[in-house]
């Protein structure tokens, strides 16, 4: 997957967009709960990572395992 695909929903943003947004998050949510907020991102997005690869296994698993019909 493509770093293209992943923000494709951001469109044509510059620079100066992306600016205001993090500093509208910065004021949103303070200095202090930035950290704790990008560690719960991180820890969700490796726990979903985890689920889809143990999914992909079990299913090419039980392909592997099923004898072919002819």
């Amino acid at each position: 997957m493509s770093i293209t695909t992943v923000f494709c929903f951001l469109g044509s943003l510059g620079g100066t967009e992306i600016v205001l947004i993090m500093l509208a998050i910065l004021l949103f949510f303070g200095a202090k709960r930035i950290p704790e907020l990008a560690r719960g991102l991180g820890k969700g997005i490796r726990e979903f990572k985890d689920a889809t690869k143990e999914i992909k296994n079990d299913v090419e698993g039980s392909m592997k395992d099923e004898p072919t019909q002819k």
